[in-house]
Formats: C-alpha cells, sequence, structure tokens
C-alpha cells in the first residue's frame, strides 16, 4: 500500500540506535511473511503466551517482548528471543523456525520478589539501551476484583524494580466498579496503559490509554471512536510533561448479535520523529466474519500520527466541552490487505506490539507481534513488514 506523506524514516543506526531522517516520501510498507509459535509451547520452565510488546535491541539483534500474565500461568516476565526473517514465510501455516527464545526474566515487585495473581498486567515495554534500562507500563485494574492504579515502571536487565514514573491522578479508577455513573474518574478496565515509546533523542518516555479516560469520553463503538490520552514523561526525572488527545477509529466490524463484544484501541506505537509516531489500531468484534479463517474478529490498522500541531492537554483534568487540536494520523496500512502467496488473505491476530526491526534485503523493517490471551483459539503471531520509501537505504 503506497501514499504520499510527510514521514521520519529510520535509514540506520547511530550508536546503535535508529538514525532518524526527515523528508516527503513515497511511504510503502510491503509483507515480509509471518512465524506462528504454536499455542502452549513451553520454555524454560514457562508456557509461551500473551506476548503484548515487542522491542529490537540492535546492539544484540534480539529481541524483548512482554506477556501479559497477570501472574496466573507463571509469574509476570518477559522473554529474549531472536527472529530470523529470511525463514518468515507468506502462508498460512508458517511454522516457527525463525523464532528463537533464548531466556525469560521474572519482573519483581518493587519491594523485591514475583508479583502476586492478578496483582499486575504488564502490557508495554521498551529497552533504552543508552541507560541500560528497561520501561514497562502496567494497564491496572478497574473491576469488581477492585482497583488497580495504571503504572510505568523502570526495571534492570535483571527484573529488579528501579523506580515508577510520577503517574498523573487523573487516571486513577476512581468511583464504580463499571465506570459510568456520575462521578466516575480514570481508566476505564482493560482499556489503559497498552503502549510504550522512548523519543528519537532518548529524553522522552510515551504512554498512551488504550481509549480515553472516563472523564474524557465513552470507550469506542461502532458508531463512534475513543479520545486516548497519549502521556508523555521526561526520563530524567521521571516527570509527567506534555499530554495529547489521539482519536482512535470506531469499531470496525459491527456484533453479529445485540449486546455482542466489540472494542478499538490503541494498543503500541514506536516514536520515528518529533512527536510523530507509527501507531495500532487493533479492533475486536466478537464473532465477526473478518478476512481470514484462523483469527476471526480482529482488524489491525498503522498509522502516521502527527502530535505536533496538537493541544497540550497536561493542564485539564477532563477535555469534556473543551475544544482542542487533537493529533492528526494518516492510514499507512490495513492488514487485512496483506496476502500470503497463495493468493490467501493474511489471518491478523491480536497485534499488540511493534518495533522498528533490523536491516533485510537492503530495507528497514517493522515487526509486529500478536497476544494469543492464552486461548487455544488465538495464536503468538510475529508478522515482519519491509519498508520502502525514495530515501536510500
Amino acid at each position: 500500500m503506497r501514499i504520499d506523506i510527510l514521514v521520519i524514516l529510520a535509514a540506520g543506526f547511530f550508536a546503535g540506535a535508529p538514525h532518524i531522517t526527515s523528508h516527503a516520501a513515497d511511504f510503502n510498507l510491503s509483507y515480509i511473511g509471518q512465524q506462528i509459535v504454536p499455542n502452549k509451547t513451553r520454555f524454560d520452565g514457562t508456557t509461551v503466551g500473551g506476548l503484548s510488546s515487542l522491542d529490537y535491541n540492535p546492539r544484540t539483534g534480539r529481541y524483548l517482548a512482554v506477556s501479559d500474565d497477570r501472574s496466573k500461568t507463571n509469574p509476570a516476565r518477559f522473554y529474549e528471543l531472536s527472529l530470523d526473517l529470511a525463514q518468515f514465510e507468506r502462508s498460512s501455516e508458517p511454522g516457527m523456525a525463525g523464532v528463537t527464545f533464548h531466556a525469560v526474566t521474572t519482573i519483581q515487585q518493587p519491594g523485591g520478589g514475583a508479583f502476586a495473581s492478578n496483582s499486575v498486567d504488564p502490557e508495554g515495554m521498551r529497552f533504552d539501551a543508552a541507560r541500560n534500562k528497561i520501561y514497562w507500563s502496567n494497564e491496572g485494574q478497574r473491576s469488581m476484583l477492585g482497583f488497580q492504579n495504571p503504572t510505568v515502571r523502570e526495571m534492570n536487565p535483571d527484573g529488579s524494580h528501579s523506580r515508577d514514573f510520577a503517574v498523573p491522578v487523573r487516571y486513577h479508577p476512581r468511583g464504580s466498579n463499571i465506570g459510568i455513573f456520575p462521578g466516575d474518574r480514570g481508566i476505564y478496565n482493560n482499556l489503559a496503559f497498552e503502549s510504550l515509546a522512548i523519543s528519537v533523542d532518548g529524553n522522552t518516555l510515551y504512554t498512551a490509554t488504550e481509549n480515553g479516560l472516563i472523564q474524557d469520553t465513552p470507550p469506542a463503538n461502532v458508531l463512534t471512536g475513543s479520545r486516548t490520552r497519549i502521556l508523555s514523561f521526561d526520563i530524567e526525572s521521571g516527570k509527567p510533561r506534555s499530554e495529547y488527545i489521539y482519536e482512535v477509529g470506531p469499531v470496525v466490524f459491527a456484533p453479529p448479535s445485540i449486546g455482542g463484544f466489540a472494542t478499538n484501541g490503541l494498543t503500541d506505537f514506536i516514536a520515528i520523529g518529533d512527536r510523530q509516531f507509527i501507531t495500532i489500531e487493533r479492533s475486536f468484534t466478537f464473532g465477526a466474519d473478518t478476512p481470514g479463517n484462523i483469527a476471526t474478529g480482529y482488524t489491525v490498522r498503522l498509522y502516521y500520527a502527527d502530535a505536533r500541531g496538537a493541544t497540550d492537554i497536561s493542564e485539564m483534568g477532563s477535555i469534556a466541552g473543551e475544544s482542542i487540536q487533537p493529533v492528526t494520523k494518516t492510514l499507512l496500512l490495513d492488514l487485512s490487505d496483506l496476502k500470503n502467496t497463495d493468493g490467501s488473505t493474511l489471518s491478523v491476530g491480536n497485534i499488540e506490539g511493534i518495533t522498528l526491526g533490523p536491516i533485510f534485503n537492503g530495507k528497514r523493517t517493522l515487526v509486529l507481534v500478536a497476544d494469543n490471551n492464552f486461548s487455544r483459539k488465538q495464536f503468538t503471531q510475529f508478522v515482519a513488514l519491509e519498508i520502502s520509501s525514495d530515501l536510500g537505504q
């Protein structure tokens, strides 16, 4: 899929990090292939699943991926793995020969030790090579089981806690456990901090809610989207900085029955320039007849998002009734358009992670990962895309 936009394209590496250049260019994402890890795959005493983020380290050529296991199947953890893109296939049955797991690390509580069952929900993760630190987001909780504040934390490579970033109180769940009554505030359940991104200059950490805060907007539905917040932190101090509104689109497919479950949300993003990102919007409708035959219900789209002209809402406890300029966005790719070699449509899973990958066949890559939700009906999927443009690689 080719479109003309102002883009920021990573063209190489400098000191182990992407070298970023700004140009007006033809931006093309093409399908390299996929790999699928079978459900209930075991590694080092753990069940591989729930992979909700992906981050490439060019210094080692390996990736980090956090599991969103709430310490139920195994303790909260992240994996180190390698992906051989030469073995990725444009096939509906690609295998996992190009996926190798090397290590698994338990994420530790601030006071040390593994998290207890249902006490944490890891979702986003980024590795800061310059500081040798790992940042990770915990979605929090608003349910009959109780309230947990969403968090953004820093840990050491061995999983030990280092510090917390200062998440503003307006994100904390308050009021009813449903989140639909007057006076309710903060995150909706399971629609909070799914994502993390590190700025190109390495000084800012970004996270975003999957949908908006209760005081800002309703969740996405088939008629309207949701106004999610992108929140930035100064990495050195850990303090919050600017915030912007990103408008998530409506649910793509209507539920086949009244009251059926459907959602759309911002599940991850990467920074590719000054307040410029590639974002994932993942829509799911239970029972919908979506393209592909393996994981029905999912529609995944990648966008170019630019916050440079967006209103800074960091002083607004609520945006209800306010006149603001949201982040602008342009569709880059609908993964439903991708085809395998035999002409079949790529069956798209629950894509929740994105990273700029290595140079492959002379082109820079994007790599995505799907969270299987530890369900036999879903799958752990890696999808590799090639970035092409008029820029020299």
